[in-house]
């Protein structure tokens, strides 16, 4: 491990260089306009495995974009890892804000920041370099290695669990290793024991056959938009409470200890309220910041529209008004369920002068990892022996599908292990990663193979 170690220190300058041509490429799996240049990530990625000497790569085609398989086995006694991750990038909109060209890379301030740098290409590139710093410098890998990455996740991962069910055997491994996801503050590393999972929809009210003056038939004609309002406002109550019957039905909340866990952490309120710009919360029942934004679940509207959005005036009824809806959930609770709850309220509270449209555009599992199985553990060594620190475990909010899918497809746990933080900006303007956290998370990276290696050899 050793030399691995100073290889990784030796080439630092030059994988830092090699990630800004990564970062050039603007892979955005939402726009067709951009299928080319999601390919070319993924080929960029493969040639970069095989240069170094990973014995098998591959780009798998899709009827989206293409998924990239890679192998490297040692001995089939040791350990197998199968590291995840993704090439896409989400677009770089509103362009206006972003301080430097978003697939311009530039350092500033200890910070690489450019689209993707830390939302996944930036991360997943540390595994691809300790993985670099093993095979050049001379070190056997201390355990079997999978790779699936893929070119979609930004755009709904629609072929990826089809792609892990009939590719199950090749994915064949002990544990999976994830670098998406962030430490709980930059001086506190942390592994994500728990994510929260999430139900999408997209719902549309129809009143008239077309938009009608609002003065000839207004005080006669139902608005889509203003129906559409109430039934929103209706989905919580006066305690920020979602008001779907049957909504919290089996979910498993925090217990009285894990509260207690999650109150001793190092989080700041009015730090955080001043870092996304509110003076207050509102959360439900009260519940303190971090408990409603890791490990409760929620209800959010996160796009509406209907009638004039010009400038000036149009008195207009509109025929139409819609809105995205999304549920971010907790252990116990099942998307589809979920789902089927909305539907069946609000097809219960529509008035008969409208019709309702619904649509399930995605969702994911929930999920909760073991923190002392060996895996866990093993990273949890490894970045203490980098970090100086014992990381924590905590629960994050955002949600990971393919961990669900990892454990229902393949039968595995899935490591988190990320190096990013809340302030890095992902799917926003300025996105960033602090090349201090590069650097720990390919240190990292590093002795976690080794650990985990280790341990099986023991077990063996």
């Amino acid at each position: 491990m050793t030399a691995a170690l100073d290889y990784a220190d030796q080439h630092f300058d030059q994988f830092v260089i090699q990630l800004k041509d990564l970062l050039r490429i603007p892979s955005i799996s939402t726009d067709p306009a951009y299928s080319q240049e999601v390919r070319r990530a993924a080929e960029w990625i493969v040639a970069d495995l095989l240069a170094v000497g990973f014995k098998q790569a591959e780009l798998c085609e899709t009827d989206g974009h293409p998924i990239i398989l890679a192998e490297h086995i040692v001995d089939p006694s040791l350990p197998t890892v199968l590291v995840y991750g993704h090439y896409d990038v989400q677009p770089p909109d509103p362009l206006e804000l972003w301080e430097t060209a978003p697939f311009e890379p530039v350092i500033r301030d200890g910070a690489l920041y450019a689209r993707g740098s830390c939302d996944d290409k930036g991360q997943l590139f540390m595994h691809l370099k300790a993985i670099e710093s093993y095979l050049a410098g001379g070190v056997p890998l201390p355990c079997n290695l999978k790779l699936l990455i893929e070119g979609e996740e930004e755009s709904g991962s629609v072929h990826l669990l089809p792609f892990i069910e009939a590719n199950a055997e090749k994915l064949g491994a002990d544990v999976a290793v994830i670098s998406d996801t962030a430490m709980f503050a930059a001086d506190v590393p942390s592994i994500t024991s728990g994510l929260r999972g999430m139900a999408y929809v997209q719902v549309e009210l129809t009143g008239p056959n077309r938009d009608l003056h609002s003065g000839v038939y207004g005080g006669a004609v139902e608005n889509p938009i203003n129906v559409l309002a109430k039934i929103i406002a209706d989905l919580h109550d006066d305690n920020h409470h979602v008001t779907i019957p049957g909504f919290y039905d089996g979910a498993q909340l925090l217990s009285s200890d894990e509260k207690a866990e999650s109150a001793a952490l190092p989080f700041d309120d009015s730090a955080w309220m001043s870092a996304v710009g509110v003076s207050a919360v509102r959360t439900d029942h009260g519940i303190p910041i971090l408990q409603a934004v890791s490990a409760h679940p929620t209800l959010d509207v996160n796009g509406i529209w209907g009638g004039y959005q010009g400038p000036g005036a149009k008195t207009v009824l509109p025929a139409k008004a819609g809105a995205k809806i999304s549920m971010r959930l907790v252990p116990g609770q099942d998307p589809d369920d979920i789902v089927e709850k909305l539907r069946r309220h609000l097809e219960s509270v529509v008035p008969e002068t409208v019709t309702l449209k619904f649509e399930n555009l995605h969702g994911g599992r929930p999920v909760l990892v073991d923190t002392e199985q060996p895996a866990m553990q093993a990273a949890a060594v490894a970045m203490e022996a980098t970090m100086g620190k014992r990381p924590v475990f905590s629960r994050e909010g955002g949600s990971i599908p393919v961990v669900a899918d990892f454990k229902e497809a393949l039968g595995i746990d899935t490591v988190l292990m990320g190096f990013g933080l809340n302030s890095d900006a992902i799917h926003s303007p300025n996105e960033h990663f602090g090349l201090d956290r590069f650097r720990n998370g390919l240190e990292s990276i590093i002795r976690f193979l080794d650990e985990y290696g280790r341990q099986g050899l023991q077990e063996q």
